[in-house]
């Protein structure tokens, strides 16, 4: 459609210009239409007044009502044709506002995903250190008692051959190792045993260097304690107290602290 402006120049109008003038002048046309009914009904009324009054009361006053009622209808008309519109831009905005809602909650929801990914990750490392921590000190244990005890075997099978050196050198009599006069013989004995004697002092030194040590409960007089003792047999002594170790019959051997094995005592019981 072409119209034109002021100055009389041709100008293409768009649909929805079109549009608007049709709705302003249907518009127009309906607020004139509403004005004459209006007029129309105040004019049968007042000559329906006129008609039913004597003509004596006829007075100028009356009319005055009758001119203030035209003016009110129209702008009425005007503001409830807007309201529409209004309605129309509130339901856009809040549609809009529901849409970017929408479109920031997925995002929202995604970087509380992560925040959950990122802690339920730093237990796991806090734990997997701490486990890995624990494995370190644990195998460091395990390769220390592999060590302190890898000859645990080779020690019990050592001992037997420790206590025959024992038994050797305690048969030898005290009276000739401490005789004055020594014969040929005798001297012989005596370096013998003197040998030994140096020989199970270097084992005993050796040994203990590895961890493996002896001890006899009744040089000490100790108490009894059936974790290093093992009792053979218990009597009566004066002079002593009970439970104590008076006789040690085979001597005891520890390992790293550990008892490799049991010395074999005889125990006072004198009640």
């Amino acid at each position: 459609m072409i119209s034109r402006d002021n100055r009389g120049r041709a100008v293409q109008l768009s649909p929805l210009a079109i549009l608007h003038d049709i709705i302003n002048t249907r518009q127009h046309t309906l607020d004139l239409t509403m004005i004459q009914r209006t007029l129309l009904r105040q004019t049968r009324a007042l000559s329906s007044s006129i008609r039913s009054a004597p003509r004596t009361a006829v007075s100028r006053p009356q009319f005055l009502p009758a001119t203030r009622l035209p003016a009110r209808p129209l702008a009425s008309a005007r503001w409830y044709a807007t309201e529409p519109e209004a309605k129309k831009d509130g339901e856009a905005a809040a549609a809009e506002g529901k849409t970017e809602a929408k479109v920031e909650d997925p995002k929202k929801k995604e970087l509380e995903a992560k925040e959950r990914e990122i802690i339920d990750l730093k237990d796991k490392y806090v734990r997997s250190v701490a486990e890995f921590r624990n494995l370190q000190e644990r195998t460091k244990r395990d390769m220390q008692a592999a060590k302190d005890f890898a000859i645990q075997k080779f020690a019990k099978d050592l001992v037997d051959s420790v206590d025959n050196l024992d038994r050797a050198l305690t048969t030898v009599p005290h009276e000739k190792l401490n005789a004055p006069e020594k014969s040929e013989h005798l001297q012989d004995l005596v370096s013998l045993y003197e040998g030994l004697k140096m020989t199970e002092g270097i084992l005993m030194s050796t040994l203990k260097k590895h961890g493996l040590e002896r001890f006899d409960p009744s040089v000490e007089g100790e108490k009894f304690n059936p974790n290093e003792h093992e009792a053979t047999f218990m009597t009566p002594m004066e002079g002593k107290e009970d439970n104590t170790v008076f006789l040690t019959q085979q001597k005891g051997f520890k390992l790293n602290g550990r008892i490799l094995r049991a010395a074999k005592v005889g125990v006072v019981k004198n009640n």
